[in-house]
């Protein structure tokens, strides 16, 4: 276990930004692993005390302790090496919200089959277990061959010894508390963290948290007023019934509707992007869509995850579950959407693969039931990989029906492309060209390999195909066009931002967000928070509709929100880690939801270390736990009116 911590920690080194003790990490590891070496060991020593079962002196005892020894190193290496692509994937150790992969079996296998080299890692797991039997059948026959003679009080002294040596490896320490998960987290970097631990320790630390109550009503009642009721600009305050219903009536509205037409966009990275500043300028065009359109350079997805990001998109509630994603729970499916608010608008949701993924379908076409939508089959371009055909055919369908619409319409299109396995139609590379970089050069931009570089590039192939298409159709200039990441990626961020995103874990959330719309709005960046709960909202103002909002959401461009642009924030939560957090100001604060990693305030522009008053952080604790247990509540108390 030790020497696969070591590997670990070549595989994926640290952040440049990250001073790290070695040996802090490499201590504090052991003593996770004696833990469950100890169990092991004691479970063996235990049956041994059966005198039938005991392996040194019966057939069946053999049998026994060799089949269990092989079951624990089956399950150890299966174990680790999940965990090594759970961190390759997302920076973080084996937890037990890789289960919610279980919930699309086929789909998470299909992506696993064609990313990654399977034949070879079946062979090193065979490998391993093979190894590994080896060594205890080794260590068996040296141990039965020996002569020992061991006198009447060695013969009692040595299991007391053993016994109390084997409990204080369980226990981890000398103290009145034992070594758990959150000691991890005193080693001054994520990256530190989750080196110390062990995918044991990080899956069953938190796979106890994963079946607690879903909301608590008295948290609820206690931070709807004043923390809620000012957060959202309620203006119906209702203690008792927990109003938070805003019913907007534009003034005015245009007689020509805009369409709107928002693009979810796979993994779509801010870091990543050429937004950011990325030296490998991997997204020229979209940058340049943003200089025309008005750009959210810190908006955020409330979470890890494109379900969690569908869900908050289409919602306004951000994805807290933390068992499942939200959309595959039947007592959420019904949810009253904005979406669904737009009269006499044709509704579009267009996907390359199945929205059966994720039951997609059941959220969508339960509260939009005027709803067409294309998938896999609608399209003429064929399958090339587990999630359907490429975002070039998808994109293109899209404005196909668009170019024949003659009402206004509203639509979803969702991208897959930028995704493992980072496919790229052999028809495109005729006039989409792949690049070489350097492993070294990757890495200082954020990226983990070249592939994911090229499928990066390769969506903004495909945004250009879009929009330089549209243009020439007639629904172009009365189109609002919206482009946001259903969630950002792992990278390695120091040379871009401050320790905040690596550490805190923001570069999984922060995502471009554009409204992009020549004719209709004027260019702009605004470094105001935002989160995907609030892009529905912002589009049924600019399409001045009226609507009903009854969730986190908030209308970006409203007079309401500039008023209070003291509240302008983005919630996170990070359901690795079983962490909710809050961008706000120049702070983004984080805390273990259970207690189980302690509160951290991160300073979003340097570095610096900061000092708050009391005050202060009782004030972001509050709100945070506000919008956290408010944002559950509404999950099964938002339902379809």
């Amino acid at each position: 276990m030790t020497l696969l911590r070591i590997a670990a920690l070549i595989a994926f080194p640290k952040p440049d930004s990250d001073v790290i003790h070695y040996e802090a990490i490499l201590w504090m590891g052991f003593r996770f692993d004696c833990r469950d070496v100890a169990i092991g060991c004691l479970l063996i020593f235990l049956i041994s005390l059966i005198k039938p079962l005991n392996p040194f002196e019966t057939k069946l005892g053999k049998y026994v302790a060799f089949t269990l020894w092989t079951l624990m190193i089956i399950f150890m290496i299966v174990f680790y090496v999940a965990d090594f692509g759970h961190y390759s994937y997302l920076d973080t150790r084996l937890s037990a919200t890789a289960m919610d992969y279980l919930k699309d079996t086929k789909t998470s296998l299909g992506m696993i089959w064609e990313t990654y080299p399977v034949f070879r890692v079946v062979l090193g797991i065979a490998a391993g277990i093979f190894g590994l039997n080896w060594i205890v059948r080794k260590t068996y026959h040296c141990i039965k061959n020996k002569k020992i003679s061991v006198t009447k009080q060695a013969r009692i002294a040595s299991p007391v010894a053993f016994l109390l040596l084997s409990a204080l490896a369980i226990f981890g320490r000398v103290g009145q508390f034992p070594l758990r998960w959150s000691d991890a987290f005193t080693l001054g970097s994520d990256y530190a963290s989750n080196m110390a631990l062990n995918p044991f320790q990080s899956f069953f630390s938190s796979i106890k948290y994963s079946n607690l109550t879903f909301y608590d009503l008295k948290k609820v009642k206690k931070y709807y007023t004043p923390w809620m009721t000012d957060f959202l600009d309620i203006k119906n305050i209702d203690t008792a019934k927990l109003n938070y219903t805003r019913v907007v009536k534009p003034e005015s509205g245009s007689a020509a509707k805009p369409n709107i037409v928002i693009v979810l966009c796979e993994s779509f990275s801010y870091l990543k992007s050429s937004m950011s500043g990325n030296k490998l300028n991997p997204t020229p065009y979209f940058d340049s869509l943003s200089k025309q359109g008005v750009l959210f350079t810190r908006a955020f997805s409330p979470s890890y995850g494109t379900a969690r990001g569908v869900w908050a998109l289409l919602t306004g509630e951000p994805d807290t579950d933390p068992k499942n994603t939200t959309s595959r729970n039947p007592n959420a499916v019904n949810q009253h959407l904005i979406f669904d608010d737009f009269a006499g608008y044709d509704k579009y949701y267009f996907l390359g693969g199945s929205l059966s993924w994720a039951n997609v379908r059941g959220v969508l076409e339960n509260n939009i039931p005027d709803l067409k939508t294309y998938e896999q089959d609608d399209y003429d371009g064929p399958k090339i990989n587990v999630w359907g055909v490429s975002d070039k055919d998808v994109f293109n369908k899209a404005n196909e029906v668009f170019s024949k619409e003659n009402k206004p319409f509203v639509a979803i299109v969702q991208t897959a492309d930028n995704h493992r396995p980072y496919t790229i139609p052999e028809e495109d590379k005729k006039n989409f060209h792949l690049i070489n970089v350097p492993d070294e050069v990757l890495k200082q931009n954020g990226y983990t390999s070249l592939p994911e570089l090229n499928s990066f590039r390769y969506t903004d192939f495909c945004f250009r195909n879009f929009i330089e298409s549209a243009r020439k159709e007639k629904y172009f200039n009365n189109t609002i066009f919206v482009f946001v990441g259903d969630h950002g990626i792992k990278g390695d961020p120091s040379r871009y931002y401050s320790k905040a995103w690596s550490d805190g874990g923001l570069v999984f959330m922060h995502v471009p967000l554009l409204f992009y719309s020549p004719a209709l709005l004027k260019p702009e960046q605004i470094n105001t928070y935002a989160s995907q709960t609030d892009i529905f909202p912002t589009v049924a103002g600019l399409a001045k509709i009226n609507y009903t909002n009854t969730t986190l959401g908030r209308d970006l461009f409203s007079p309401e929100f500039y008023k209070n642009a003291n509240n302008a924030a983005a919630f996170i939560y990070n359901p690795m880690m079983g962490a909710i957090g809050i961008v706000k100001d120049s702070l983004f604060y984080s805390m273990g939801i259970y207690g189980q990693i302690p509160d951290q305030f991160w300073n979003m522009n340097s570095n610096d270390s900061i000092s708050l008053s009391d005050s202060t952080k009782n004030y972001y604790r509050n709100l945070v736990q506000g919008i956290f247990n408010t944002g559950r509540y509404m999950m099964l108390n938002n339902k379809r009116r």
